[in-house]
């Protein structure tokens, strides 16, 4: 070690004078992270060794600061050269932001008038991004936000959201230091709940969740005495009192009549509140499909999730409501290797394909660690290159996955290939790989992963 520094001294002396008062450049500029070095003169992440100690401050100090003064060329890129490698590498999802405020004002048009947008931006917005998409919506003049759980509340509030931040599921009452500190209204789930939250002696903020027939969270609707009780906790301050739909989504003769009885006992609810002279504060029981199927309800927040992402649940779902929904959301990812593959040569794990003919192939930059689910390719999945469909071939790998380019002239290395969205005069959308795969859409854009870069896009 001292070796080394003696070296560097002699090779670059003018490097080592330190400048009282002068602004340092960030390393990080130029795309390196610095040495950082404890007061001990350690540097972070280094191992306390025997006798290391005894090498002075002085000497990591000229360390570190020819290490910022030397010139040399980046290895990382940074900045803008940064994001647009990152934004058009390996995958990456494409986010409208047009598009998701013209979802916000459809659905408000469809809204009575005095009804207010609570945004559902849990599981990171439904896999768009929720700090950026709460952003947006604020800019949009939405207050409301609602998330699953109290990390998501928790990111909002450090990235500058403010407004109301609903949790919908249970916090430990453990946390409730937290929910106060970032200033998050919490669900209470029952009157038991409230007790274990009351217990701390902090003001918090809640909304009370009636079970009205989902039989998941919330107070029976029909115990009117613990509903009051929840009303009574010196510290807990209910701002609202919501539910929950469970059958919104269907046309059926049964289903409408489930619901309309969950809206019916709901309203019976707030009606014995008011007439024991409890403010049951703001009411909330629509979620996406309460929205575009009973547009008339008059509750005081409705609570979008799929549809203000531009989505049904499911391909060719019939609403009520005509709502002119955008998608948000194109996913994108590279041809990373085309090749000739013989006849009776097997193409990935296991022998899964076989071809019984010479064919060309294409790796693709994307996989079921990024979100795209594993038996898509068994059940007809495809993507979309230079405007035409490429079938999905073998099992799809945590990190790629490879499709049949034969018909598809000039694919090379680099093309684009898209996973949802438009390309050309083809479009491939999330409800049709929840459709061959058994789920929703919702499911299918929850699941992308952190490795698929996000990049925000206005028209």
């Amino acid at each position: 070690m001292i070796t080394l520094i003696i070296v560097l001294l002699l090779v670059f002396p003018a490097s080592l004078v330190s400048v009282q008062g002068t602004k340092r450049k960030s390393v990080r500029s130029h795309g390196l992270e610095p040495l950082m070095v404890r007061p001990s003169g350690r540097p972070l992440g280094v191992p306390k060794l025997s006798g290391y100690h005894s090498l002075p401050m002085l000497t990591a100090a000229p360390v570190r600061s020819l290490y910022r003064k030397i010139p040399y060329a980046p290895l990382v890129p940074s900045g803008k050269q940064k994001e647009a490698a990152l934004s058009g590498g390996r995958a990456w999802a494409e986010i409208n932001l047009d598009h998701l405020r013209h979802n916000a004002e459809e659905l408000q048009r469809i809204a009575p008038s005095a009804t207010r947008i609570m945004a559902v931006v849990k599981a990171n917005a439904y896999g768009h991004g929720s700090n950026e998409i709460a952003e947006e919506l604020s800019r949009a003049g939405i207050g409301h936000f609602a998330v699953a759980e109290i990390g998501e509340g928790i990111s909002l509030r450090k990235h500058g959201i403010r407004g109301e931040i609903l949790i919908l599921g249970y916090t430990s009452p453990g946390l409730a230091p937290e929910l106060a500190r970032y200033q998050l209204t919490q669900t209470l789930v029952n009157r038991e709940y409230g007790e274990a939250l009351e217990a701390f002696g902090i003001s918090i903020n809640i909304h009370v969740k009636i079970d009205t027939g989902m039989n998941r969270l919330g107070e029976p609707y029909q115990d009117m005495k613990s509903i009051r009780d929840c009303y009574r906790f010196p510290h807990l301050r209910v701002t609202g009192i919501f539910s929950h739909l469970s059958m919104s989504d269907s046309q059926g003769e049964t289903a409408r009549e489930f619901t309309q009885e969950q809206m019916r006992r709901f309203d019976e609810v707030i009606r014995k509140l008011k007439a024991a002279e409890i403010n049951p504060g703001r009411t909330h029981i629509q979620s996406s499909y309460g929205i575009l199927n009973y547009p008339g309800a008059g509750y005081d927040l409705v609570r979008p999730g799929i549809a203000l992402y531009g989505l049904l649940s499911h391909e060719g779902d019939q609403v009520q409501a005509q709502a002119d929904l955008r998608p948000v959301l194109t996913l994108r990812a590279k041809v990373t290797q085309v090749k000739e593959v013989e006849a009776h040569h097997p193409v990935g794990y296991g022998l899964n394909f076989v071809p019984s003919h010479d064919i060309r192939i294409a790796t693709v930059s994307i996989g079921y660690a990024d979100g795209i689910p594993r038996s898509l390719s068994e059940h007809g999945g495809y993507v979309l290159i230079r405007g035409q469909r490429a079938s999905m071939i073998g099992s799809i790998c945590m990190d790629q996955l490879t499709v049949d380019v034969t018909s598809i002239d000039g694919v090379r290395q680099g093309d684009t290939v898209t996973l949802i969205g438009q390309d050309g005069e083809e479009t491939l959308t999330a409800c049709q790989i929840a459709e061959r795969c058994g789920t929703v859409s919702n499911e299918i854009l929850s699941r992308l992963g952190s490795r698929v870069e996000r990049t925000f896009q206005n028209e």
